[in-house]
Order: C-alpha cells, then structure tokens, then sequence
C-alpha cells in the first residue's frame, strides 16, 4: 500500500451534533422494505414515521434555525406504507415516493412554514404489485427508476401512458437499484445470485465506499436509517468534507465529519473540496432515450464562486394525474408529446446562461505543466524547435512594490472579463459594492492602502467587462449589465474624488453585454459582445456604433483582433471558431468547428497572425489547448493539447516578440506554504522589462488584498551583456499607428519599432570568443565499441587508478623495522605465562 499517497482525509474526525440540535419528535417504527427510510436534499430530510397502516413521512429542515431547533411536520402519503423515497438531484424540493399501495407520487414540498398539500402532483401506477424502490436518474429530468417486487422499470414523466422500458425479471426479490454516475446504465441487485443481462452490470471500476461509523455516536435505541447530506448544505468553511443524518425511534442525529485544519473558519480549502454536481440537468429524458450521455456540469463549492439560488416557483395545484400501465416488457416507442412535467427542468431564457467559468480566483505556477503526451509533442514541433524559453520562470517581486489591504474586492467577476485590467500607469479594479463601482490605483504609488474609504469611479449598474484604453492611459471603457458601455476619463494623478459621470455613454445592444476589447492599431475604436448574439464596433470619436456583427448562434465567450488590426476572431459557446472582416462584411468569412465543451473559452492569435490558440474545454469538461490554421478553419483544429480538469477557463497572453503563450487560469495556487487565491494576471508594455536582469515579461497578479508585480525571466551566465537574441525590436503598441477614421476608410498600418537595449551594454552576439573547451562525450559511446573483457579491463584499470600505483612503496614501508627473531608469538607468550 505504500504505492498509495497518504490521504488527506486520514485524519477526519465524526463531531456530534449537539443535543438540542437533534431532530426530535421523530416516531420511527420497524418498516420491512428494501429502500431507504430517510433521504435528505440541500434543504430538507423526510423519513419514514410510524403509524397504523403506513403512508406518513415526516418533514425537518437539514439545517437548524436560529434558535437551533428544527421543527418537524408530517406528511400523508400512501394509503400503506411508504417503502423509497428519493430528492431529485435537480430540485431541493421535488420528493418521489413508492408505497405497498402500488403507486408512485411526486411531491412539491413548500416551505416548513407552511402547510404542506396533500395532493401530489403526479401519480404513477405501474401495475406490477407492491413497489420497492424509486431513484432519480442522475443527469436527464423527468427520468425515474422504479423497482417492483422482481424487476425494475424506466419511466419518463413526460409520456406517462406506460414506461419507457421494463427490465427482464430477476428470481426473486430486487434489493436495490443504482444509476452508473453518467446515467447510462442501471445496475440492480437481487436475493439471490444469478446470471443475469447486460442492464444489471456496469462497467467494472474502482468503488470507494464511504461507510458511517456509527459507533461514534451510539444511542439506546437502533439505527433505523442513515442518509448522507448533499455536498452543498455541508459548512465547507469548517472543513466538513461529509455529513450524516441517522436516524433512530426517536430522533434523527446529525454527525459531522470534518478535516482539521489551521484556519477552520477563515479560509476555504480547495484540496479538499473538488468540483461537485451542479443541480442543472444535462439533457431531457427524451435526448438521453435517443443516446445522449451528457454530464452534468460541476460546480465550485468555494462560498463566493457558488451560482446564485433560483426563487422557488409558485405553489400550483394542477390536476390530478394517474397514469395506469399493463405492464409490458416491450420497450415503448417515443411518440408521446414533451410537453412539461413535474420533473422537467424549467427551460432558460432566450439570453444564453452563463457558464461556470464566471468564477474567480490563478493556476498554480502560472503555466500548467501536464504530463508529456504524443499530441504534446506534436503542438510543440508544429511551433518550432525547442525554444531558448524553456527554462523561463516567473518570479514575484519585492514587497516594496506591491499594493496592499485592497478591501472589498469583487471576487466573481463573468468568465469573459479578466478580473481587473492594468496600462503603464494605474490598475482598474472591480469592487463588491452596489452601483459597479471600480476602484483605480497608481502604480507609482505601491504601499499599503488606507483603511478610510477610497474615491472610486461609480458606474451605476454591475459591472460586466471593462479595458484600458491601449493608447490613452487616463481611459477606461467599461460595460454594464444595462447593455451600455460607459468611457471614464480619470484626472492626471489618479482619483482624488469620487466620479459619478462618464464622459461617453454609448448604447446600441438590446441585452447585457458579455466583453469588450479596444482595437489594437487603430484608436478611439472598441467591439463588444453582448447577449443579443451580436459583436459590435464602435468609434469613441463619435461615441456611435458604426457596425452589427452577426452569426452567432450563442454566447460569445471570446474576441481577439489580428496582429495587422484587419481582422477580429471570435470563439462561440456554439462550438463554432469564426473570422470576421468587420470593414468588409457583416457575416463571417471563416467558419470552423470549435471546443465542444460550453464551459468558457478564449481566443488569441499566434505566430504572426498565421494560426489561432484557443483555450477551451472538450465534451468531458477536460481543459484543452486547440490550434487553428487562419487560413483554414473549416478543417478544424490542426493540433491539440489536453491539460487538466478544472472549472475555470484558461487565460492565453501571447508575447509575439517571443513566440512564448503564457495561460493563466482563475484559483488558488499554494506559494511560501500558504494558499494564495489569484483572480487574474495582466501584462505591462516590453519597456516595464528590467533587460540587465533578462526580464521577457512583468505582469500584475491580483490576489484578494494585494497587486503584485511578477517578472518572467530567462536564466543566463553573462548578464553583463545584452541577450539579444531573446531581445528583438518591439513594437511600441502603446502608441496608435492610425486614427480608427482612417482605419474604418481603409486604411492599414503597423506600430513601429523600438531596441530595448541599454546604451552601455554590448550585445551578447558580439562578446569576446572564448577558447574552446575540449568536451568528452559520455562514457557510453565508448563502452559500446568494445568487447566484454575490454569494459572489465579498462574498468578494473580505472579502478586501480583511483587507488594509485600498485608500483610505488607503501608509507608504512619507510618505516624502521625489527628482526624476526625479536618478535613473540602469542603461542609463546601463552607458554611462558
């Protein structure tokens, strides 16, 4: 078992709830069934509650009120004993029941406070007896697993004549059913061992299971139940990693297990917390009858990056429906309607959701560093020979130049805004105080921030996105949740007051804008994508829109013009790559197939312009790397790279006087033995590089309460000479090359360039030879070349050598000796003796 690493979890600890948080009033009797007599959401438990005849189950809240108390209501279900129950993974208040009564009932429970109906809104009858067990299915709405006395059952909600399929009979009692966790394949079990289909197996795997040990926490009386709480009610800021809910004749016990750790309490640990099940359907019963097998996407459990809690829906009494069936084994065809049902999922809004990548916090070490792959290879061959960057390294610089006690920060930023956004200058950062208010530091001014309040730029609505301008530092062009982008002029010297009035307003979406970014080249010129599937291009000269972009079929997750400033590229949450000729067509001149997955992605261009590197995610949630030919995007990807699994999406900064790609993502990184929670890296212009210490870059990191200037250098022997061969000229981007008139008439140009070397240095290239060294090569060259006896000799030689000369005296023989006949034996000695 050494082979193994050592659990983090190993030194869990059961904590019992204390008794005045019990759950009491709980009348539990002996029930002979075979499924679970206690089952727990988010929010609510119900469990099985004794009384002449069965049918009742009582109702508690999973967590304890503000007096800690928790009352329990009652529920009348069946008209006989009610033998499963089970919380539908997509809705906290959704209930199904199966009863002795040869029934199955959906429940929408409301609010403890009020009283519960005793009406279900859905009955279904399959007509096989008395029923045993029922189970959601795992990623598809409207699916339920029914278990009879001998075999189980699919039914779909939404075609309610007769199951989607009746499985073939076991020999005797069904015990229980378990949906595989991607909900293409049912396992069951039964009394006895028999052979049987397909249906009843899934694919062998690795199992691990979680048991409760129960005899932390024993009572006078037995356990009747144990349910396990859903990762999101669990008080991940106290390092619960599991929570059990057992129930027993009288009371039901809540038993905490948590991972003791420093700072339980204060901070959130991400190791012990990966990315649960979200509560959003990956596709309807009908999509995975047809074959489909979607994954639910996983969802942050950090306390700030969780999405926010739909409002429950109106309390309806619709009719009545029961649904009788014959029973047959055959499967039933799919000619019912979809119409909705009690387990659909409510359908979004035309607006296009966002995707779990509109969370915060980067990826440890800056660059992922996954491990060597054939497709690794390749996406690196396909961009050249290996680099001199190799061993680049990213370092953090001086405390002295960090900002520090940023207060207040806004920690969930839309995965399609970078976090915060930094010119020569002065940085931009989002705040979490209402009205979108942002809060501007000058960077020649790092230090520790005052506790009072800061002068800040109050944008009035959330905000969405925002950018310097590349070619005015004092610019700052931000998008709102109102579908306006608002341009700020901030004063020479920084804020000194409060700004209240934007010196543009510009407004021309229908819907909330996604990002925005400035054109590279031309000034004054700036496109944003917006919820209404449209990319737009402005001119602040005017403060107009002066084109409408279209062919989008779903939320835009990224947009990146080309080096020459002809072209803008866009990745789609569509799966489609598209390049647009905004000066020249309102439509896409290239189309491609993009990433599959819909979890965010972004876009930049790489060696000059020739291909695309998108960042993305694959139909398994895996975090990618994709190439594309420029000239050819309807071939799809040339080359791809897989990464990792993680929730956020991969942020690409490209230097093209390196040819070096740099990915930032948003988490936590451990640095100095303490978790650092990162929430973006942006890059400062070549002439911020200390070149005397061959700097190719210097970003600022934001953390939560810091801004922190990091320097990606290239180690190097002589650094009293100019590396130019790391050094080519750059161009000075922070300069407009023409006016965005002059562009949107036709015009192109290019920025031009500068040297970065220092007058007092000497290029490398022209340093003074030095003599050659004689350089042998490895021992294994010559070893092959010989024979068996010539490797022993010259081994055994080799040997001697470092011993010294066999030929020349020994010290010891120097020495002044005695004569034979004075030495005495011991023989001798022993005999005079």
């Amino acid at each position: 078992m050494n082979r193994f690493k050592t659990s983090k979890f190993k030194n869990t600890t059961p904590k019992i709830a204390k008794k005045d948080e019990w759950i009491n009033n709980v009348h539990a009797g002996s029930f002979a069934s075979q499924g679970n007599h206690i089952k727990a959401s988010s929010k609510l438990v119900a469990f099985n509650t004794e009384q002449a005849g069965g049918g009742m189950l009582g109702l508690s809240s999973v967590q304890p009120g503000s007096d800690g108390q928790r009352a329990v209501t009652q529920i009348s279900c069946h008209s006989d004993l009610v033998t499963d129950m089970d919380f539908s993974p997509f809705d906290d208040s959704l209930l199904a029941t199966c009863s002795v009564d040869e029934t199955v009932k959906l429940w929408r429970l409301c609010d403890l406070a009020q009283e519960q109906s005793s009406s279900p809104e859905l009955t279904l009858r399959p007509g096989q007896g008395r029923l045993e067990l029922v189970l959601f299915h795992p990623t598809s709405s409207g699916l339920l697993a029914v278990g009879t006395t001998k075999s189980a059952q699919i039914w779909d909600t939404n075609c309610q004549e007769a199951p989607l399929a009746v499985l073939e009979q076991h020999g005797d009692q069904v015990q229980s059913l378990g949906w595989k966790l991607d909900g293409s394949l049912l396992a069951s079990s039964c009394k006895v061992r028999t052979a049987q289909p397909e249906q009843d197996y899934p694919d062998p795997s690795l199992l691990l299971i979680l048991t409760s040990i129960v005899s932390h926490c024993l009572t006078d009386t037995s356990t009747k139940g144990v349910a396990l709480v859903p990762k999101l009610a669990l008080d991940v800021m106290s390092c619960e990693v599991v929570r059990v809910l057992q129930l027993t004749d009288s009371c039901i016990l809540p038993i905490s297990y948590q991972v003791p750790r420093k700072n339980s309490g204060h901070e959130f640990h991400d190791d012990l917390y990966p990315d649960t099940v979200g509560t959003t359907p990956a596709m309807s019963a009908e999509e995975w009858w047809k074959g489909g097998n979607k994954q639910v996407e996983r969802i942050s459990l950090h306390p700030d990056k969780r999405p926010k809690q739909k409002a429950a829906p109106a309390k309806q009494t619709p009719a009545k429906k029961e649904v009788a069936s014959g029973g047959s084994k055959e499967v039933r065809s799919r000619d019912c309607s979809t119409s909705s049902s009690p387990l659909s999922t409510p359908s979004s809004s035309a607006a296009p959701s966002r995707s779990p990548s509109s969370t915060s916090g980067l990826s440890s070490g800056f660059v992922p560093s996954p491990s060597p792959s054939q497709t690794a290879k390749a996406f690196q061959n396909l961009m050249g020979p290996t680099s001199k960057f190799r061993h680049i390294q990213g370092t953090v610089m001086h405390r002295d130049t960090h900002i520090t006690n940023i207060r207040g920060l806004n920690l969930t930023t839309p995965g399609e805004c970078d976090g915060f956004c930094v010119n020569r200058q002065r940085v931009a950062v989002p705040l979490a105080i209402s009205g979108g208010q942002i809060a501007v530091f000058e960077r020649s001014q790092p230090g520790k921030l005052p506790d009072t309040a800061l002068p800040t730029i109050q944008n009035s609505v959330n905000v969405a996105d925002f950018a310097w301008d590349p070619f005015d530092t004092h610019r700052l062009a931000v998008a709102g949740d109102d579908a306006k982008i608002r341009v700020w002029q901030v004063p020479e010297g920084g804020l000194k007051e409060t700004l209240t009035e934007p010196k543009i307003i510009m407004q021309g979406h229908t819907e909330k804008i996604y990002s925005i970014t400035f054109h590279p080249l031309a000034s004054g010129l700036l496109v944003s994508s917006s919820y209404d599937l449209t990319v737009r291009l402005w001119n602040l000269e005017t403060g107009k829109q002066v084109k409408v972009l279209d062919g989008h079929q779903d939320q835009v997750f990224g947009m990146a013009w080309s080096p020459d400033g002809k072209l803008l590229a866009t990745v789609c949450k569509d799966g489609k790559v598209r390049i647009y000729d905004p000066r020249k067509s309102t439509s896409p001149v290239q189309e491609g197939p993009g990433p599959e997955g819909h979890r965010g992605a972004r876009v930049v261009w790489v060696c000059d312009g020739k291909y695309l590197l998108v960042s993305g995610f694959d139909s398994r949630s895996e975090r990618g790397l994709y190439l594309y030919s420029a000239s050819s995007l309807s071939s799809g990807a040339v080359s791809s790279v897989p990464v990792n699994v993680s929730p956020s999406t991969l942020i690409p900064y490209y230097d093209p006087d390196t040819s070096v790609v740099i990915l930032t993502g948003k988490c936590t990184f451990m640095r100095s033995c303490h978790n650092r929670s990162l929430y973006g890296l942006a890059f400062l212009p070549k002439t911020e590089c200390n070149v005397r210490d061959v700097e190719v870059a210097v970003g600022l990191m934001l953390t939560k309460t810091t801004i922190e200037p990091v320097a990606f250098k290239v180690p190097r022997v002589k650094k009293e000479f100019f590396q130019d061969d790391v050094y080519s000229d750059t161009a000075v981007w922070w300069e407009p090359a023409l006016t965005g008139s002059a562009w949107l008439s036709g015009s192109n140009d290019q920025h031009k360039k500068i040297s970065l070397k220092p007058k007092d240095m000497t290029p490398v290239s022209e340093a003074p030879k030095e003599a050659p060294v004689r350089k042998y090569l490895p021992s294994s060259v010559y070893l092959e070349e010989k024979t068996d006896e010539q490797k022993k000799d010259e081994l055994l030689n080799a040997m001697v050598a470092k011993l010294g000369n066999m030929d020349d005296p020994l010290p010891q023989e120097s020495y002044e000796g005695v004569d034979e006949d004075e030495w005495v034996s011991e023989c001798d000695q022993n005999m005079n003796v």
